[in-house]
């Protein structure tokens, strides 16, 4: 298991906290099962310590609905109540507030945003990369490809030839209900080689038992969140049936989701989303049961903008994730960013993170203010 900076801790004080809600538009729309979207609209938290550093964070849920009932709109609303938390001692101890957080039940892409933030500014403050402090080093990280549903298979494989040709490692498709076993039969006829995951989003049931017999024919890395989150038992049964690996991505919503996942063994490879989970202290708990348990596991991502991507790369940088991450170019998803330098991959499918104390990304403020549709301070 990783060994981190983290010995001694150095206390930091804030001094003032702004919320900043932002939408930049996608370059195409993004659909899975549950819907579509246009846009990434978020809260990016800035926060400014007494020494005036200058932390940032991300609260990243998709609109609607899409992945959980959190929104763009609930996650404001819940920084609205947690930021008063912050200031409520003269100094915090980062390494531990989590456990703060953990006292208010929900909330977690709220929590992913101020923890986000707080550990930037505290790397900041210590000089070191965020890496180092959770036991990481600094190194490249293997990008995978995720793609949305299309009208027609040949758009699906198009994509899939562009961004494999980028040098992506890893394909991740999204499957539906009606859309499934003919998409997948035709990208591993044009594509037999390629690394191969499907993403049901929770969209099947145990009735559809058939469907996931024929996926474990095509020689598939994993299948992704076949049923629904809290359908542990059934996903248990699947995965007694096939070859193919369960990978939990919805059911592992925290800490006490995956002990249910491990006890029933529901799932043999654990996709760990910071923003879902509640922050990045509560993903290297959930990372460290998991190893210990021996599943498997990888960094997703909702997807998110830069700030919370290159916290999730630092994340990823942990030895014993198995595959490639969620996490990819500024350029695949948005039509800009609002870090500097992008996020960018190689030829070799790697993302570098830039050297430097916290994230090793900057914001740029000119593009916070032109894509900004609100903001909120908040002082100590």
């Amino acid at each position: 298991m990783e060994m981190s900076l983290l010995t001694t801790t150095q206390l930091i004080s804030l001094r003032a906290v702004t919320l900043h809600r932002v939408s930049v538009p996608l370059i195409e729309p993004f659909r899975i099962s549950n819907g579509a979207v246009v846009e990434k609209d978020v809260i990016v938290v800035q926060l400014t310590t007494d020494k005036g550093i200058t932390g940032w964070g991300e609260a990243s849920p998709m609109t609607g609905t899409f992945y959980s009932s959190d929104t763009p709109q609930s996650a404001w609303q819940d920084l609205e109540t947690l930021i008063p938390r912050i200031f409520s001692a003269s100094s915090l101890d980062v390494t531990t507030f989590h456990r703060e957080l953990r006292s208010v039940p929900g909330n977690a892409f709220a929590k992913a945003g101020i923890e986000g933030a707080l550990w930037d500014a505290y790397a900041q403050t210590v000089g070191a990369p965020l890496c180092e402090l959770f036991g990481g080093r600094a190194r490249p990280i293997p990008s995978g490809v995720a793609i949305g549903i299309y009208d027609q298979v040949e758009e699906l494989l198009d994509r899939v030839e562009r961004y494999t040709a980028e040098g992506y490692q890893r394909v991740k498709v999204k499957i539906a209900p009606g859309w499934d076993l003919e998409p997948v039969a035709a990208l591993r006829y044009r594509f037999p080689n390629i690394a191969l995951m499907v993403d049901a989003n929770a969209a099947y049931t145990f009735a559809d038992i058939d469907v996931f017999r024929e996926l474990d024919g095509f020689e598939l890395m994993m299948i992704e969140q076949p049923f629904a989150r809290e359908a542990h038992d059934e996903a248990a049964e699947l995965q007694e049936k096939l070859r193919t690996p369960i990978c939990a991505d919805e059911s592992a919503e925290s800490v006490e989701a995956l002990h249910s996942l491990i006890q029933k063994r529901a799932a043999r490879i654990i996709n760990i989303k910071v923003q879902r989970v509640g922050g990045l202290s509560e993903a290297r708990e959930m990372f460290k049961t998991a190893c210990q348990a021996g599943l498997e596991c990888w960094v997703g991502t909702m997807p998110e903008l830069g700030i919370a991507s290159a916290q999730g790369l630092h994340f990823a940088t942990l030895d014993g994730f198995a595959y490639p991450t969620d996490i990819e170019a500024s350029a695949r998803w948005y039509v800009d960013d609002l870090v500097e330098p992008p996020i960018e991959i190689d030829s070799q499918g790697l993302i570098h993170v830039p050297s430097g104390p916290g994230m090793g990304y900057r914001v740029n403020p000119e593009k916070l203010e032109r894509y900004s549709v609100a903001a909120k301070s908040f002082n100590a």
